[in-house]
């Protein structure tokens, strides 16, 4: 059996979180040396949408111009990749509902806040694809979109091939390792 698109998103999106987990909390930091929350949002968002992981990142105050870029939509949805933000801090939650962030506890990591915290006041969602019965559970429902905010873009969701092995992340050195220190 195959697996369904949106579960090898999954898939390769949880191997970049593990791969930086325990990286440092770096305000405006976009390396393996560490980020902060929007580092973390960036790097999910690019993986998500097939773009390098460092190096197009974004900021709270661009994210929603950046989001759009990406083919995110406004709202949150089921099964879907979830940012939400305010004018500070932004988390994620993944399409399984793990959530993901970056700033609490020091850096990087799986649990936390996630992108339905009570603070954020926007959110935007990438669709993923779902194929067959018993798919990904469903995410709660969250914050209505702006009532200034223009009409989500047509856009449509990226589609992975199941049948080819995820897309490499670039593999990091663990946290302390003098190549981290010497780039």
């Amino acid at each position: 059996m195959l697996a369904s698109p949106a579960i090898v998103v999954i898939a390769t999106l949880m191997s970049l979180i593990n791969q930086v987990s325990g990286t440092p909390y770096i305000v405006s930091g976009d390396s393996p040396t560490g980020t902060d929350c929007s580092g973390l949002a960036s790097w999910v968002a690019n993986v998500a949408t097939d773009r390098p992981v460092f190096g197009n990142r974004f900021n709270t105050g661009n994210e929603e111009a950046a989001l759009l870029a990406r083919g995110f939509q406004y709202r949150t949805a089921p099964n879907a990749l979830v940012i939400g933000w305010n004018g500070g801090h932004t988390a994620v939650t993944l399409p399984d509902g793990a959530p993901v962030s970056g700033g609490e506890r020091g850096g990087v990591h799986i649990g936390g806040a996630s992108a339905y915290q009570p603070g954020f006041t926007r959110h935007m969602f990438l669709p993923m694809p779902v194929e067959g019965e018993g798919g990904l559970p469903a995410l709660p429902n969250a914050a209505p979109a702006p009532p200034d905010a223009p009409p989500a873009p047509d856009a449509s969701p990226v589609l992975v091939d199941a049948t080819a092995p995820a897309p490499p992340i670039p593999v990091l050195p663990p946290p302390g390792d003098p190549a981290i220190a010497n780039a």
